[in-house]
């Protein structure tokens, strides 16, 4: 892979704001925990298991020195761009799984921060929208392990976990009507508003035409623990589901898609239910604590960026 400086500033208008785009997992933590919310979207719309996975060509890896604390991670029309990321969110980017069930890195993986600029070749722009979240974690990866010498495996472990299942009277879900054009829903990056959109910000969730799968992770993230869909619904929601956030940050990671957003979301009612309360009540689920196997990632091996 070939490095580059990658000239430019990476702006955005809000501190704290939080811009994604393309199929990958962001973590929010920076965002979700100070009023700001992101848009998600499940999968890029043409996704193909078949696409050529392309390599990054060039890419800028630099310690972040960012002076307003604005934070950004996403995937642009031609690579990959993070502002004030720490390592360890671009790993869990890479691998799909959560922050929480990452062990064995040094503590600068939490702390060191870096602006990364990463470009595909020009005849490979054509193929990023084709990939689908594996696909586009997999170049993450490969970058991980050229410039930050990464090596990491995957281990199995019996965990508390969460299953969502129906509660007693039933679901209470709006199924999402084929076809919704959703004009004044959840735009997309590109500007227009469709199915798979979500909405999360701190005690509140909107989702327009979403499969409980993508919302199971959301949960799952918000809750710090992998939750199992018991439920057994198979169609396609409009969600709104809204709860008393706990006090101080809290870890979110949409899905991908989203656009940055311009205003802060309405606070919420801190005097609300709690995220289970409103589950069962609002949703007619209901989440069991249980114990299961839950995939975990374990860092073998890591080093600060080659020098770009």
């Amino acid at each position: 892979m070939k490095t580059e400086r990658v000239a430019g500033k990476l702006d955005f208008r809000r501190k704290f704001s939080l811009l994604v785009a393309g199929s990958i997992t962001v973590a929010g933590v920076m965002a979700f925990g100070l009023g700001d919310a992101a848009q998600s979207q499940t999968e890029p719309q043409g996704t193909n298991a078949d696409a050529k996975v392309p390599a990054f060509e060039v890419a800028s890896i630099k310690p972040s020195k960012s002076s307003d604390g604005g934070m950004r991670i996403m995937f642009t029309p031609d690579g990959f761009s993070t502002t004030n990321i720490p390592l360890k969110i671009v790993i869990s980017q890479a691998y799909g799984i959560r922050e929480d069930l990452i062990s064995g890195a040094p503590s600068w993986v939490d702390s060191a921060r870096y602006d990364i600029e990463a470009k595909v070749a020009g005849p490979d722009v054509a193929e990023l929208p084709k990939l689908s979240v594996d696909q586009r974690g997999s170049m993450l990866q490969s970058l991980l392990a050229d410039r930050f010498e990464l090596k990491a495996h995957r281990e199995t472990k019996e965990l508390p976990v969460y299953e969502l299942v129906i509660a007693k009277n039933g679901p209470q879900l709006k199924e999402a009507k084929p076809g919704d054009t959703y004009a004044n829903g959840i735009k997309g990056p590109d500007g227009v508003a469709h199915a798979g959109m979500m909405r999360i910000g701190p005690g509140q969730l909107t989702g327009q035409g979403i499969p409980m799968t993508t919302m199971v992770k959301l949960l799952s993230r918000q809750l710090h623990r992998t939750i199992l869909d018991k439920t057994g619904l198979t169609g396609n929601y409009d969600i709104t589901l809204q709860w008393a956030p706990e006090e101080g940050p809290s870890p979110m990671f949409p899905r991908p898609g989203g656009a940055q957003q311009e205003t802060a979301p309405p606070s919420p009612d801190s005097s609300g239910p709690s995220i289970f309360t409103a589950i069962q009540e609002q949703l007619g689920l209901k989440l069991e604590s249980t114990k299961g196997p839950v995939a975990t990632l374990v860092v073998d091996h890591v080093e600060t960026p080659s020098a770009n």
